[in-house]
């Protein structure tokens, strides 16, 4: 089997499924690459936990106790000592600086569980974004796969995957919905970067 080509470092806080199907679409080929490391801020994540059975280098850096700039530095210290081509946020809930937004120059990927530009930006996460959805009466969501950049949930758009809200939909029955979309966005995003043309595949190249 040929050595990967893209290392893909996962950040995540939460349950990890994402990150899982980072994982499996690169063990199946469909992606050139392997995750080598997965970080969380959260000690007790379940995505820890996913990346030690399937042998990848999982790393806390617990947000207790640290401030936000010693957080930072400590994610920025990690980040450059693997020199990953490719950075996912799957449910991270932190919001990157600058300084390692800007040193990963689009080579950070976010996936967002709407249609962005409606209902992003800070505290728009989970449940809540959902909530949003059939509070306004929207026919369709879905999900986002896009650059990150300085401004939150506001960088260039890889690819979105719609779904119908239906008639009696709950923020838990269309989250459900939409994560699933979720599981297939991501992976396509990560392929669409890698084999791209442009400023995006030439930042991984």
């Amino acid at each position: 089997m040929a050595e990967a080509r893209y290392s893909i470092c996962v950040l995540a806080s939460g349950n990890g499924s994402t990150m899982q199907a980072i994982v499996d679409a690169c063990r199946t080929g469909y992606l050139n690459g392997s995750v080598v490391a997965v970080v969380s801020d959260n000690p007790g994540a379940y995505a820890l936990k996913r990346a030690r059975e399937a042998g990848i280098q999982a790393v806390v850096i617990d947000r207790k106790g640290l401030t936000q700039a010693e957080f930072d530095a400590k994610l920025l210290s990690f980040l450059r000592r693997i020199g990953p081509d490719i950075i996912c946020l799957a449910g991270f809930l932190r919001i990157l600086p600058s300084g390692i937004v800007n040193e990963f120059n689009r080579r950070i990927l976010n996936i967002h569980p709407s249609l962005l530009p409606k209902y992003g930006g800070k505290g728009m996460y989970g449940i809540r974004v959902h909530r949003a959805v059939i509070e306004n009466r929207e026919r369709v969501s879905g999900c986002t796969v896009h650059i990150v950049t300085e401004n939150v949930d506001d960088g260039p758009v890889i690819l979105q995957r719609k779904v119908d809200v239906l008639p009696g939909d709950t923020p838990e029955s269309l989250m459900e919905r939409v994560h699933a979309e979720e599981l297939k966005a991501y992976p396509e995003a990560i392929k669409t970067l890698m084999e791209g043309s442009g400023s995006v595949q030439q930042s991984i190249a």
